[in-house]
């Protein structure tokens, strides 16, 4: 039966025929009728003798073998090429808390992303839970089936404490995507935006707005990367260790950050600075991008609507970046989390380390190379040669860390 609610049409008129289908006048929804995957067999089943061997009785053999020596279940089953998408629904997109029924469209969009992009099969996870406890317990207990977790739209700051809890309990990798594969990407662009104007990290000073997951973790990614200084602001200005409304998550952020002890408002931490990342939203005055250094870089990652509209950063900065498709530089999580996940699973990984992660970011700017330009500092998710080059250098920052198993 057609769906029958308020007609969201593109044109943005509300007018619809009583029993109209949505997908009748939006290709959205006639993309997504009937869901956006499939399971697919990997092995014929064309007649009795097949049938035996895919099921009982083959199967059993399989099945005793991997209960004597567990480690069997890798070669035998599809565990160590499969990654669990799991959502609250807390924190879906730009959507905010919508439920883990409205969040499936993007948790099937990020499946398939992992199967085009990295060659990695995926599988939907939407809980019925926002307790952190419940998840972690849901999550521990789904575990055996999959060779790694993909954390994804789980609300801040929930969502740190439940990673670090879940890695904890787990010896396959979990991953939070908003936080670590955003970060790895700003890395990358970062660095050959200095790269092309003949600096290094270490002579940048960073402005981050937005203190959620993934402001939280550019900062630690940046000052792993070795940048010279970074500050982050929330709503009520600088993250600094003098101010006495700072969540836990907060308060630790603030002791490895800002060591030129900034205080107040976002607009007077631009002031002189090289680098603004935003990851917050928000509309940034003119006049403070005007404010900061000479060649700076304005990395507006807010969708739909940057911090920053590229037309006013061209206006002040060397390099402009977004989240956007339709402009240059596109900072999209989707250059980075298949070839994460293809290389820590390519060698049965027990966890992606710091290590694994800087690795990526450092592949990922490879892939421009000589083509370096100020429209052109992080490749197009569609160039082919981003999901193996960020999945050999995390498989071998695996194996050089000692996480490896095989």
């Amino acid at each position: 039966m057609a769906a029958e609610i308020v007609n969201p049409r593109s044109d943005g008129s509300t007018e619809r025929e009583a029993g109209e289908p949505l997908d009748s006048f939006d290709p959205a929804f006639a993309l997504h009728r009937g869901g956006k995957m499939a399971v697919q067999a990997t092995v014929p089943v064309r007649d009795k003798d097949d049938l035996s061997l895919a099921y009982t009785p083959g199967v059993a053999k399989v099945c005793t073998a991997i209960a004597e020596q567990p480690e069997l279940v890798h070669d035998y089953t599809w565990k160590s090429s499969v990654v669990a998408v799991v959502t609250d629904g807390t924190a879906v997109l730009g959507l905010g808390d919508i439920g883990p029924e409205a969040s499936l469209p993007v948790m099937e969009g990020k499946a398939i992303l992992f199967k085009q992009f990295g060659g990695v099969d995926a599988v939907p996870l939407a809980l019925a839970c926002t307790d952190v406890d419940e998840i972690i317990e849901t999550v521990v207990r789904l575990a055996p089936s999959f060779g790694g977790v993909n954390l994804e739209d789980i609300s801040a700051p929930r969502c740190f404490e439940i990673e670090r809890r879940l890695q904890e309990r787990l010896d396959i990798p979990v991953f939070h995507d908003d936080q670590h594969g955003t970060a790895v990407v700003t890395l990358a662009a970062l660095r050959n935006a200095a790269r092309l104007s003949g600096r290094s990290l270490a002579e940048l000073r960073a402005v981050i707005s937005g203190a959620g997951a993934a402001g939280v973790a550019i900062a630690k990614m940046l000052i792993e990367a070795g940048i010279g200084d970074v500050a982050v602001t929330d709503r009520k200005g600088v993250v600094s260790a003098g101010r006495d409304d700072l969540t836990p998550v907060k308060r630790e952020l603030a002791g490895y950050t800002n060591k030129a002890g900034l205080t107040g408002t976002l607009e007077a931490a631009l002031e002189g600075a090289d680098v603004f990342i935003g990851v917050s939203g928000g509309t940034v005055p003119e006049a403070a991008v005007a404010s900061m250094a000479k060649g700076a870089f304005v990395f507006a990652m807010a969708n739909p609507d940057p911090e920053v509209h590229p037309d006013v950063a061209h206006k002040y900065a060397a390099v402009v970046a977004t989240g956007r498709s339709d402009f240059p530089n596109q900072i999209n999580n989707v250059l980075a989390f298949p070839g994460i996940f293809a290389g820590a699973l390519q060698v049965r990984a027990s966890r992606i380390t710091e290590g694994m992660k800087l690795a990526a970011a450092e592949a990922l700017a490879g892939v421009v190379g000589e083509d370096l330009a100020a429209d052109y500092v992080i490749p197009s998710p569609f160039d082919e040669r981003v999901a193996p080059a960020v999945t050999a250098a995390v498989a071998a920052a695996a194996r050089a860390e000692g996480v490896a198993r095989r």
